[in-house]
């Protein structure tokens, strides 16, 4: 790796940092409204989420017959009694909603695509390659510095979030809202959370050290 790559993957590490601390204390008004007002509920990833689309097209699944971990399954009480690994809804979307009091979602990686769009707030996405590459960006309005309002993660990458202040010359938010449209459309069977066993498998210690915050547990 060139001093120049070192470099940027030192800046990329050095930015993992939580802003926020998850929080039981009730969510503020302005929290609470948007939460209200978008039937939003709580994810098993962190945050909350509310689904606002689901494709009635089935496509032939293009996945194994088989969850790709139970402990997901586990997690959400099993799957419906009418999922049918033999096919996938064609697109499935939800509103994701990262608050100071559920700042964080969770490693987890999905079999099938994710696009990401943002309506409000700012955030910052790690990303997890299957050759080991960490990749880490903001989400946010200023894409005059950068901070994306569309972005996508592949199938197989694993996807980490956190919410970050409104800007940067302040400590506080009323969350980070975007929509997830998944091709072909979200099952839990698709879904599975990153360990701490596996995270040192695919990471040096070095890099462990940094992320493991942000493994479920």
């Amino acid at each position: 790796m060139s001093a120049a790559n070192q470099h940027e993957v030192s800046n990329t590490l050095s930015s993992i940092v939580p802003s926020f601390t998850p929080s039981e204390s009730p969510e503020s008004a302005a929290v609470k409204a948007i939460i209200g007002s978008l039937s939003l509920i709580e994810h098993v990833e962190g945050g909350y989420f509310a689904v606002t689309d689901a494709d009635s097209t089935k496509i032939p699944s293009p996945y194994p017959a088989t969850p790709l971990s139970q402990r997901t399954i586990d997690l959400v009480n099993g799957l419906p009694a009418d999922f049918d690994y033999a096919f996938r809804q064609l697109s499935t979307t939800i509103f994701y909603y990262l608050t100071p009091n559920r700042p964080l979602g969770s490693f987890h990686r999905n079999r099938s695509r994710i696009i990401h769009s943002l309506h409000r707030g700012r955030g910052r996405y790690v990303l997890i390659h299957p050759d080991g590459r960490i990749e880490s960006f903001i989400v946010g309005p200023n894409i005059e510095r950068g901070e994306k309002l569309q972005w996508v993660v592949e199938g197989g990458v694993w996807k980490a979030s956190f919410l970050l202040p409104d800007s940067d010359d302040q400590s506080s938010s009323d969350g980070l809202l975007i929509s997830e449209t998944v091709v072909p459309g979200f099952e839990y069977a698709d879904h599975e959370f990153l360990s701490n066993e596996r995270l040192v498998e695919i990471l040096p210690e070095s890099k462990v050290n940094v992320v493991k915050w942000l493994v479920k547990h």
